[in-house]
């Protein structure tokens, strides 16, 4: 397998005969690396971590160290990341902790740009992307396609629905609505469904208008989340993305943001 000779890697790591470790990294015991996964140089990696195969990583990213939680009492927690991942500069993805299952995951085919934090216990989908300085809380879900804006900050235990677009320098304190776009000038807004986006991925004109529609009743109709539900039951076509995003509202603990 292609190690550069200035790598040090642990003899209980276990790294497909195809992937490439570059100049300076580091791995640990308990690593395993899939194949054609490619460390460039000065990466970082702690066991116990899974890697899959095609992800991409760049200098001076660090995956699968201690949580900065101060519960974590150094118990025995893992990192799973997917294939096909794009981890950029300074990236840091930290390992889970007793408090929220002992499992950081990051699916695939995702992009987190250079200085994104993903702390313990977060549960990342995929094809989402993070832009650069996004810090993730613990605890934090993240659902399918999901965009992330530079410089946000997602609080503890909040969840972010799928295809969901959050504009820079946001600070989100509740849950982010499946498919809703957000932006927090001085306090978190929700401004309508993330209709270009849900356009480029195939969604049809129908469930985007059903879509923009039902949160124009969220968020502008001048009435509770309990009477906004009930009028998108009364007015708006029922379809599948409708009851997904009626659910995440009711399931959720720390209320939406509208």
């Amino acid at each position: 397998m292609p190690i550069h000779p200035t790598a040090i890697v642990d003899p209980a790591a276990r790294i497909d005969e195809t992937a490439i470790v570059g100049p300076f990294c580091v791995i640990g015991a308990e690593v395993e690396i899939g194949a054609r996964t490619e460390l460039k140089a000065h990466v970082y990696v702690e066991g116990p971590t899974w890697i899959g195969e095609d992800n991409l990583f760049y200098p001076y990213a660090s995956v699968g160290v201690a949580s900065q939680d101060l519960k974590y009492k150094g118990e025995r927690a893992e990192t799973h990341i997917g294939s096909r991942n794009k981890i950029r500069e300074f990236v840091t993805i930290h390992r889970g902790t007793e408090g929220g299952g002992l499992k950081t995951v990051v699916g695939d085919d995702n992009l987190l740009m250079a200085y994104t934090h993903v702390a313990h216990d977060v549960q990342m989908g995929s094809h989402c992307v993070l832009a650069n300085a996004v810090t993730l809380a613990g605890h934090v879900f993240i659902g399918d396609w999901a965009v992330i804006g530079a410089f946000s900050g997602v609080h503890q235990f909040c969840r972010i629905g799928r295809h969901s677009m959050i504009g820079g320098y946001s600070v989100i304190t509740q849950d982010v609505m499946p498919f809703a776009t957000i932006v927090t000038p001085r306090e978190s807004k929700a401004f309508g469904a993330n209709a270009t986006g849900l356009e480029r991925r195939g969604f049809n004109a129908a469930t985007v208008e059903n879509l923009q529609n039902a949160l124009r009743l969220l968020t502008r109709g001048k009435l509770n989340t309990s009477q906004a539900i009930d009028k998108i039951r009364e007015e708006i076509p029922a379809c599948e993305e409708v009851e997904e995003l009626i659910a995440f509202i009711q399931s959720s603990e720390r209320g939406v943001i509208k």
